[in-house]
């Protein structure tokens, strides 16, 4: 293990944009363990900012969408910052999470996204499935940069897009 969790030093955030399914995630204090469909778009607005629109089924199953924005750190390429508060609260400082990509791979299908306090994890793919090779080794690079998995959950996942 390493002791800094490192983003990825280069990122095309326009191959980036688009519909990733949840593959799996650490615990969320805002999101329900037993979510299910979960998935996350992210487009670009005019402002260079990005918006992000998750979306999910609760467990009683009723559609859930938290609309988002994310601003790319212009230093660091795979590192943005997002809030996910009401447009008329975003100017409140200190109201961001850290949203950092730290591993994708060449073609864009599958990303691991943290945060350098190693308290969130995601792994995201661009089909609702991976196989478990690749699973295997995104696991292996969280695992390198110090990320306990013993709690990750893996929503079900349809292959649907949460209609809201």
């Amino acid at each position: 293990m390493t002791d800094d969790v490192r983003s990825v030093p280069a990122l095309e955030l326009r191959r980036y944009l688009g519909l990733w399914f949840e593959v799996g995630r650490l615990p969320l204090r805002f999101e329900d363990d037993r979510a299910t469909d979960v998935t996350a778009e992210y487009t670009m607005a005019e402002d260079g900012t990005v918006t992000v629109d998750n979306r999910c089924r609760d467990e009683d199953g009723k559609p859930t969408r938290a609309l988002g924005q994310a601003v790319p750190d212009a230093e660091h390429p795979g590192r943005l910052q997002v809030t996910f508060l009401p447009e008329a609260l975003r100017w409140i400082p200190f109201t961001k999470a850290d949203y950092w990509v730290l591993r994708v791979d060449d073609e864009y299908r599958h990303a691991l996204v943290g945060t350098p306090d190693r308290k969130h994890l995601w792994l995201l793919s661009r089909e609702p499935q991976v196989e478990d090779a690749v699973e295997r080794s995104f696991f292996d690079t969280a695992r390198d940069q110090g990320f306990d998995l013993d709690p990750w959950i893996r929503p079900a996942q349809s292959g649907q897009v949460v209609a809201v």
